[in-house]
């Protein structure tokens, strides 16, 4: 299949936009899913300036790269939240993105979400007027308690809209739900619209997650098999290394080689795959 691969800028959370775009470009990709996530990688934001944002479409072009993607968690579980979460799909729009990413709960730093697929799924169907008038999909990636896509295609079913579907996270499923994504999205195909091709190392609960190849998912039978369901959505790759190593300050030397190395074996696997 014809599908596009991004590299995720969230793989360059603690270096500046300019690095994300630096390392992405180098390494081959063509493609960006672009981070706007307040207290965790904020290369754009909804409260830029036309100006600002402007400059940010200049340097993507300058480096031969398209948005097709906006990572902008907000915790969807709480009303006051879609607030900004409309903002940030106006912000997915002005940058050219037709997706829009987010998990259900804040992805970093929240409190902890619960299962209530009611609540998600009115607190989602309140975004669709949103979406539809800036021709903006919402991917929610599976993530905390709605890791595993049988979980999330419940209440994607329950909203049931074209505009509202799953990003599949193909470590995530694993990470949180201790589920191979191989046998977890058989589930959830029918919901899947964009996927984060992640890599992982180790067992549920361990944070490991290397560029694409270098880790222990099997990724190409992964996207045989989307392939075989006729999935055309994009994949972005994201690599979030190691728990120390994501969450510490970025200012270690070699820090960034560390970042770009992971992204160009990303792009090389891809490419002997004949993906790319």
């Amino acid at each position: 299949m014809s599908n596009i691969f991004a590299g995720h800028a969230n793989s360059y959370h603690g270096f500046t936009f300019e690095q994300a775009l630096d390392g992405i470009a180098k390494a081959g990709f063509k493609y960006i899913e672009l981070a706007a996530v307040k207290n965790w990688t904020e290369h754009v934001m909804a409260d830029m300036s036309t100006a600002e944002l402007d400059a940010a479409k200049k340097r993507m072009s300058q480096y031969g790269i398209a948005p097709v993607g906006l990572s902008g968690h907000c915790d969807l579980f709480e009303e006051q939240r879609l607030e900004d979460f409309k903002r940030n799909i106006e912000l997915a729009s002005k940058l050219d993105c037709k997706y829009i990413i987010s998990s259900t709960g804040e992805a970093h730093f929240g409190k902890k979400d619960e299962f209530n697929d009611e609540a998600l799924a009115e607190n989602l169907s309140k975004l669709i007027p949103t979406l539809k008038d800036f021709d903006v999909t919402l991917s929610l990636e599976l993530h905390g308690v709605y890791s595993k896509g049988e979980d999330m295609a419940r209440v994607t079913r329950m909203v049931g809209s074209p505009c509202v579907g799953i990003n599949y996270d193909t470590a995530n499923v694993l990470f949180y739900g201790d589920t191979s994504p191989l046998e977890d999205v058989r589930t959830c195909i029918d919901q899947v619209q964009y996927v984060h091709l992640k890599d992982k190392i180790g067992g549920k609960g361990f944070w490991d997650f290397p560029g694409i190849g270098n880790g222990d998912l099997p990724l190409k039978e992964f996207m045989e098999y989307m392939d075989a369901q006729k999935f055309t959505g994009p994949y972005s790759i994201e690599i979030e290394y190691t728990e120390d190593y994501c969450m510490r300050d970025k200012d270690q030397p070699g820090d960034i080689d560390v970042a770009n190395k992971e992204m160009a074996d990303s792009y090389q696997y891809l490419k002997a795959l004949g993906r790319v």
